[in-house]
C-alpha cells in the first residue's frame, strides 16, 4: 500500500522549505563573517576562523564553498549587491543629494572591504577574472541612476560620468593614511561638492 502524501502544514511538508531557510540564513552568516575575518586578517586566515566566528560547522562552510575562491568571490558579489541595491532604498528615503551623500558612504566601506581582499583579487588567479565586470554592471547604473536624479532636481552637474567617480573614491579611499575612514569621508564629501559646480547648467564633457 503506497504511502499518502504529507499533509499541507504538517512537520514533514515544511521540511524543505526550513532546510532552505536555514541554508540562506547560514550562507549569510558566512559571508558577513567571512568579510569581517579578510577584513582583519586577510583572505589567507584559516576557513576554521570564518566557521567559529559564523557559528557553524567547517562542513557547513565547506558545502556552501568548496574552494576559497568560491569564499572570495561570494563576498564580493555579495558587497557589490548590497552597495547597488542600496541605491534604490537610499533613493526612496532620502532627497537626491542626500541619497547620493548616504550611498557614497556605502560604497565607501565596500572599498574597505575590498581592501581586504586585495590580495586575491590580484593574484591573477582565473577565478576573480569575472569580478571586475560584475563591479561595473551592478554599481555603473546604480550611481547613474543617483545622479541623474541629482542632476535632474538641479543639483549637481548633468555631466558626471559614473564610472569616473566610482574611480575618484576609490582612490581617495586608497591614498588616505592608514586607510583613516574620517579622512576619507572628508574627501568624499569634498568630491561631493563639487559636483555642485556648474548645477541646473546643461554641460558636456569638456565644457
Amino acid at each position: 500500500m503506497s504511502e499518502k502524501p504529507p499533509r499541507k502544514g504538517t512537520s514533514a511538508a515544511r521540511a524543505p522549505r526550513r532546510v532552505r531557510a536555514d541554508a540562506q540564513r547560514n550562507l549569510k552568516t558566512l559571508l558577513e563573517a567571512a568579510r569581517a575575518v579578510f577584513a582583519t586578517a586577510g583572505v589567507d586566515a584559516p576557513v576554521r576562523d570564518i566557521a567559529e566566528k559564523a557559528g557553524v560547522g567547517i562542513g557547513t562552510l565547506y558545502r556552501h564553498f568548496p574552494q576559497r575562491s568560491d569564499l572570495i568571490v561570494a563576498v564580493f558579489r555579495n558587497g557589490v549587491d548590497c552597495c547597488a541595491d542600496a541605491a534604490t532604498t537610499l533613493a526612496q528615503e532620502y532627497p537626491p543629494v542626500e541619497a547620493l551623500t548616504h550611498w557614497m558612504q556605502h560604497y565607501v566601506d565596500f572599498i574597505a572591504t575590498k581592501r581586504g581582499l586585495a590580495a586575491a583579487l590580484y593574484s591573477g588567479n582565473p577565478a576573480y577574472d569575472s569580478l571586475p565586470a560584475y563591479f561595473e554592471q551592478r554599481l555603473v547604473p546604480a550611481l547613474q541612476s543617483l545622479l541623474d536624479a541629482a542632476g535632474a532636481a538641479g543639483k549637481i552637474r548633468r555631466d558626471v560620468d559614473p564610472f569616473d567617480l566610482l574611480k575618484a573614491v576609490a582612490q581617495l579611499c586608497n591614498s588616505a593614511p592608514g586607510g583613516d575612514p574620517e579622512h576619507t569621508g572628508r574627501m568624499v564629501a569634498l568630491l561631493i561638492d563639487g559636483l555642485r559646480y556648474g548645477a541646473g547648467k546643461e554641460t558636456r564633457p569638456g565644457d
